[in-house]
């Protein structure tokens, strides 16, 4: 058992043993994470979002709030969603999905903060336990060590108590290890819920701000138009970073020809020809 599974047998063993055999939300996103990621290098950025609302939509909704483990999950796929949205021009539902994020991050830590803290105060008795226990003995087993002529029964106790030591120093290693991975836990926790609330803080504002050059410039049209001009000439940007902007600007202005063109050459996608006229019938005489 690893040392994780081992916090969560003390912790959270009525949980486990009700879900035992079933594949936990945390597995599921391990498995489907490596694709995504690769899928959002390509820009293929709808495929993510449908992937991930559907995996949110079938297990998202049934996930315990008790399990630490999977709540970080489902808020790593509502950052997910969330980046998947981004990059498709979708930034009112990136937003949602941040808010949905920060939300459960929040949840997560309120909850596994008073559990965590019950386990390390558990470990921590252990620990002062394993001390006195090898305090008590070492004088005895030093004293064993050093006398010289033993006879059988103290050679007998000696082993007893080197094995004695041995695992009492084994378990307080284990133990100690342990409270590490409690504080790591909760730092991860605690990092969770600070860069998600950032995140979903920062793109409120952004969104906030879109808004205002919006009706600065005169309206959408106006905006638009501006705005894929930059897009054009700014050529040193990331190859996604002007993928991304250019869907935001479709969803804005879905009828603006430039911005298609644009995303034709961002995704190389040649343009479709122009309809050719119908050809006129000659009227019978």
């Amino acid at each position: 058992m690893s040392r994780l599974g081992f916090l969560l047998a003390c912790a959270l063993s009525a949980s486990l043993a009700a879900s035992l055999g079933a594949q936990s939300l945390t597995d599921r996103f391990k498995e489907v994470r490596g694709p995504w990621e690769i899928q959002l290098d390509r820009g293929d950025a709808t495929s993510v979002r449908r992937g991930v609302e559907a995996l949110l939509g079938r297990e998202g909704l049934t996930v315990n709030p008790s399990d630490y483990n999977d709540m970080h999950a489902l808020t790593a796929l509502r950052s997910m969603a969330a980046r998947a949205c981004v990059a498709e021009g979708s930034w009112e539902d990136a937003v949602v999905h941040l808010q949905k994020a920060q939300a459960a991050a929040e949840e997560n830590l309120a909850t596994a903060e008073p559990l965590l803290a019950k386990t390390r105060a558990e470990h921590e008795v252990k620990v002062r336990e394993f001390r006195d226990a090898m305090d008590k003995q070492a004088p005895r087993l030093r004293e064993l060590d050093e006398a010289p002529g033993l006879n059988q029964d103290q050679m007998k106790l000696r082993q007893q108590l080197r094995i004695f030591m041995d695992e009492q120093k084994a378990a307080l290693a284990h133990t100690e290890r342990a409270l590490k991975d409690i504080d790591g836990i909760l730092d991860r926790l605690r990092q969770t819920k600070a860069s998600t609330t950032k995140a979903a803080a920062d793109w409120k504002a952004f969104l906030e701000r879109e808004k205002a050059e919006i009706t600065e410039a005169g309206g959408t049209t106006r905006f638009v138009t501006a705005k894929v001009e930059q897009v054009k000439s700014d050529d040193a940007r990331p190859r996604q970073e002007r993928l991304a902007y250019a869907r935001r600007l479709q969803k804005l202005d879905p009828a603006n020809k430039d911005v298609t063109r644009l995303l034709n050459g961002l995704t190389g996608k040649e343009e479709e020809p122009a309809p050719k006229p119908a050809k006129k019938r000659k009227a019978k005489k």
